[in-house]
């Protein structure tokens, strides 16, 4: 089941959404990346201070990157999709 996730405003389709609340907010997901999105998603993911909202639980708080992990594809190839993993932490 896809979920989506808002990462400083940017949409994602989140799939294995996952979310913990012990001390912090802290969620974790996976979403698929296609060559065309690749730059766009890598520069956001960069920056490292977000603003992570998911409607649909009504959730919304300030985060960082806690684990990050990509598929082996090479997305400077046309037409190539990998897969992406991605665990928010609330700061």
């Amino acid at each position: 089941m896809y979920k989506k996730v808002l990462i400083n405003n940017y949409p994602i389709e989140a799939k294995n959404l996952h979310r913990e609340t012990a001390d912090r907010e802290r969620i974790s997901f996976e979403f698929t990346v296609t060559h065309e999105e690749y730059h766009d998603i890598t520069t956001l993911l960069y920056k490292n201070d977000f603003i992570v909202k998911v409607p649909d639980e009504g959730l919304e708080f300030r985060a960082v990157i806690s684990k990050y992990s990509t598929s082996i594809t090479n997305l400077y190839k046309q037409g190539e999709e990998g897969e992406f993993r991605l665990e928010l932490v609330e700061k």
